[in-house]
């Protein structure tokens, strides 16, 4: 406790901001509520990802002495303490809801703990790397199903993380999971998005559930998964556009192997650039990541120049997830998260009609829906809910493993943006639990019964033999 309480009067010393120190407590409160659940930590793993969201431009300002646009543009301390209240809301009220359910869910004793041999589990993982991005493409032909489909391919992080977790178990081999991880990372280059960040989190989250401080080999991997993980997301922020128009162009095929020997072309320019454009990288980057900007924004125009909506926008979510699109294919379209930066930030961002959303984020939503301090109910209702439901699926998923790879997954996805929109923060999860938990529900029941079989033939071989 006297070590914490250290850390934050350093932290205030350092940086000369009191809310610096604030943000650096709740980083505590997030890991002592939600770090000792069966697996890796990754609830607190995934809010700590939102608290540097929140927080990481202030920080990299006082490394750097670089001010970012957020500062002199908004009310940026504010809307961080917002930010901070709003993660430590999720965290306690996620921390309570899974309480609750303990008493009544956990998962069985006798549980069995791998699902599947490691032949099969290669042989799955290599399936589910050729044809995700198939299965991708298609998802996009039947809009009515696309969510759907898209929340199935996230087996592929399931099949990933089941691996990585074998990989540090009971020792730590290196070797496959530098190889696995660079598979990843190329694969991740060639898609339309930044598929390379879930794979790297996927494996260093693994390692954290076994992470030794004493063992040097621990220290190592998970600093070379934060600098591949920088470096590739500065390369991406460089080579993104000029990828992405050339995919919409349909300049480039579909081929992987094209679309990757293309992002290491336009990479290899940035070899040669100077440390100023090395730096200018990052403040796009850092500017990128800090969600701060446009909710302060908000905060600035509303209510003063723009009224609050008293719910809409959170009716409007609740009401597209009750009305899936493959029963009601007519629904329109929700509004972009562009469109509610104009209109609330005051922002003339980039829109549809460049192919393009600029993120506002639902705690931005919930401070236009209904001010401040009723804003935070719904943070305290959906982390209870979250809470619970992680508990739920910990508990009915009987194989170990597999209870443990699709809790990682999906509240990871779940959980780890700050600035995700309501309706797709709403949309993502029950489709994520509907199609992904659904499916891998259905597996382990089949494996269940399989292994019943399995004993209930043996028992009966046996009992044959001894009366022959």
């Amino acid at each position: 406790m006297l070590i914490r309480g250290a850390l934050v009067m350093l932290t205030v010393s350092w940086t000369g901001y009191w809310i610096a120190g604030l943000a650096v407590a709740v980083l505590f409160l997030i890991w002592a509520l939600l770090s000792t659940a069966e697996g890796p930590p990754v609830l607190a793993l995934a809010l700590t990802y939102q608290w540097m969201q929140v927080t990481i431009g202030l920080f990299y300002s006082t490394l750097t002495g670089e001010e970012l646009e957020a500062m002199y543009e908004t009310d940026w301390q504010r809307m961080m303490l917002i930010g901070l209240a709003w993660v430590t809301c999720l965290a306690v009220a996620m921390s309570y809801g899974i309480v609750l359910a303990r008493r009544r869910m956990t998962p069985s004793p006798d549980a069995p703990v791998r699902a599947a041999s490691a032949k099969v589990l290669y042989i799955a993982y290599a399936a589910s790397l050729l044809l995700t991005g198939v299965v991708q493409e298609l998802a996009w032909k039947y809009p009515m199903f696309t969510q759907a489909i898209l929340a199935i391919t996230f087996t592929h992080l399931g099949l990933l993380f089941v691996l990585t977790r074998r990989f540090t178990r009971p020792h730590l081999q290196w070797e496959k999971l530098a190889l696995l991880m660079a598979i990843e990372v190329a694969v991740g280059f060639t898609g339309y998005f930044a598929g390379f960040r879930e794979p790297i989190v996927m494996g260093g989250i693994a390692i954290l559930e076994v992470f030794d401080r004493r063992d040097m080999r621990h220290w190592v991997f998970v600093g070379m998964l934060a600098v591949v993980l920088g470096l590739s997301s500065l390369i991406w922020m460089s080579v993104r556009g000029q990828l992405r128009q050339e995919i919409d162009d349909e300049l480039l095929s579909n081929s992987r192997i094209e679309r990757f020997d293309r992002a290491r072309t336009l990479s290899t320019g940035l070899l040669t650039q100077a440390a100023a454009d090395y730096r200018e990288a990052a403040d796009r980057l850092i500017d990128r990541l800090w969600a701060i900007k446009y909710p302060g924004m908000a905060l600035d125009r509303v209510p003063a120049s723009v009224p609050h909506t008293d719910g809409d926008i959170m009716w409007d979510a609740v009401t597209h997830l009750v009305t899936p699109r493959f029963l009601y294919p007519d629904k329109p379209e929700l509004i972009s998260d562009s469109e509610l930066v104009r209109k609330y930030a005051g922002a003339n961002v980039a829109g549809r009609e460049s192919n393009t959303s600029i993120a506002f984020g639902y705690t931005a939503e919930s401070y236009v829906d209904y001010g401040l301090p009723w804003m935070f109910v719904p943070a305290i209702i959906w982390g209870f809910l979250l809470g619970v439901a992680f508990q739920f699926w910990l508990s009915v998923i009987r194989h170990r493993e597999l209870a443990v790879a699709v809790t990682t997954v999906m509240f990871w996805l779940a959980l780890y943006l700050f600035e995700r929109s309501w309706a797709k923060t709403l949309g993502g999860t029950v489709t994520l639990m509907v199609y992904l938990g659904g499916l891998v529900y259905l597996i382990d029941q089949w494996l269940l019964m399989r292994r019943v079989q399995q004993l209930t033939t043996g028992l009966a071989d046996h009992v044959l033999d001894t009366t022959a």
